[in-house]
């Protein structure tokens, strides 16, 4: 998993102009806007995440689009949003905020998750929320959920 730069074939701002934020130019030309991806063995690109969105937990690079997908895999999950929050022992924690159909259990969803993925991935807070997290367009706004969470505890 690598951030992705393009280049249009006609040369540096030839064919688009990017909205809501500022490319990351690098000296020779090609431009990134932060999405995540990686090719196959095929030339495929595949994209995963935002480079903004990116979780460093004890040294580790944490991508939340594969930890939402595991989450959403649950039964019991209707919608949810992973986050990074500070922490003193691993620069930031994985905090998973989930829309459920019921109550929470967190001892099943920490085992669902348990084989799902690798140990340091799995969340190590939940929080349930009864509102949907997606905006009108569907997409979750994950640094105004990590801003209004770090608002709460100042």
């Amino acid at each position: 998993m690598g951030e992705i730069f393009m280049m249009p074939s006609g040369g540096p701002g030839s064919t688009y102009h990017y909205l809501g934020a500022k490319a990351n130019e690098r000296h020779d030309g090609w431009e990134s806007v932060g999405d995540m991806g990686y090719l196959d063995a095929d030339g495929y690109l595949y994209l995963g995440d935002r480079r903004s969105d990116m979780i460093v937990t004890a040294g580790r690079n944490v991508y939340p689009a594969e930890i939402e997908a595991a989450l959403v895999a649950h039964p019991s999950i209707r919608s949810c949003a992973v986050i990074g929050l500070p922490d003193e022992e691993f620069g930031e924690r994985i905090h998973a905020i989930v829309q459920c159909e019921g109550e929470l259990d967190e001892v099943a969803l920490r085992r669902h998750l348990g084989s799902q993925l690798i140990e340091y991935k799995v969340p190590r807070s939940f929080e349930s929320v009864a509102s949907d997290l997606r905006n009108e367009a569907g997409k979750v706004r994950r640094t105004a959920l990590r801003t209004a969470r770090l608002e709460a505890h100042a």
